[in-house]
């Protein structure tokens, strides 16, 4: 098989990222059948501008929360605890098992346990001198 030249670009603009992750998906349902992939955002704004927003997606049983951002004057005020659970009652009503999320040991790895989340994995050095943590809720029994 002939080589394709390999390009860089480190500047992809959302459309061509969205065709990549399109492209991926597609991938995914056709090996593993789940075809219900869904966007999952809510968002809350003050003053016309965006205070807070929580953003990831379902798919195949899960929920994954890729962002969760709380403007910083409003920390503390529980915006994010209603944001996160906000997102979990959407994954618990289009029948997510778990939801998954990674954070930082300089982010929330505390905010996200006092909501019953459990460390899966941790990843040192991620980024360098600091540790990555995968963190898992359960919505179902284990049981089921």
């Amino acid at each position: 098989m002939a080589s394709l030249p390999i390009t860089p670009r480190h500047d992809l603009a959302p459309a061509e990222i969205d065709a990549i992750e399109d492209a991926l998906h597609r991938s995914n349902v056709a090996r593993t059948g789940f075809d219900d992939g869904e966007g999952l955002a809510f968002l809350v704004h003050r003053d016309g501008e965006m205070a807070g927003a929580v953003e990831g997606y379902t798919w195949g049983g899960i929920c994954e929360i890729r962002h969760l951002w709380v403007h910083e004057d409003l920390r503390g005020q529980g915006l994010g605890r209603d944001l996160i659970g906000a997102a979990i009652a959407e994954a618990g009503r289009r029948g997510c098992r778990h939801v998954l999320l990674s954070t930082y040991d300089f982010q929330a790895p505390a905010f996200y346990r006092r909501l019953g989340f459990e460390v899966g994995a941790e990843i040192a050095d991620k980024p360098w001198g600091h540790t990555e943590f995968v963190m898992r809720l359960n919505l179902a029994p284990r049981s089921e």
